[in-house]
């Protein structure tokens, strides 16, 4: 194996081309990419090198049932929004979003490139809610299905257990869990 191609030299990274990406569900989520990760070879596990420029948030308000991210403040200033609560941050600053945690994105409202060292899970499976779109997005294998938070149909909650009496469904169909 030539171990060579698993090193990346911060020359390297510098000539690397960035590639611009927009998010499907927010034109305002506008940043530059270079995936460390896949230049690597890493498949379970993404790393980005992402430059966000003043006013372009880092991604659309979100969060993961499945998978765990993590972002490391490299240069530049920015606006941490998690739930509901505000955060400034800036270089050395470190925040990580287990799974099923707080819905959270990133706007650069400092007046220089905010830059960050972005480490995500890739598993086969992922569910992403983007709560400001009422939208959840399934991931499986490659194909993403998204759906509007209202056509979701619970059929049994965190805390039921299987036969438990669905509460008020109306649709003649209360018990949970028969299959």
């Amino acid at each position: 194996m030539d171990t060579r191609k698993l090193l990346l030299t911060a020359q390297e990274i510098s000539q690397m081309k960035g590639e611009r990406k927009v998010h499907f569900l927010n034109p305002g989520a506008v940043r530059i990419n270079k995936s460390l990760g896949d230049a690597v070879g890493l498949r379970h596990m993404g790393i980005h090198l992402i430059h966000i420029e003043p006013g372009q948030e880092s991604t659309e308000y979100h969060l993961h049932h499945c998978e765990e991210e993590a972002v490391y403040v490299l240069s530049g200033k920015g606006t941490l929004t998690m739930a509901s609560d505000q955060y400034l941050i800036a270089p050395g600053d470190f925040v990580g979003f287990p799974r099923h945690t707080a819905a959270h994105s990133i706007i650069n409202d400092g007046t220089e490139t905010l830059v960050c060292l972005v480490i995500g899970q890739r598993l086969d499976q992922d569910i992403a809610d983007y709560p400001n779109q009422h939208k959840r997005l399934y991931r499986n294998n490659g194909e993403w299905n998204l759906v509007d938070m209202g056509n979701i149909r619970v059929l049994r909650g965190p805390t039921q257990e299987p036969g438990a009496k669905q509460q008020g469904s109306g649709d003649g169909d209360s018990t949970v869990g028969e299959e």
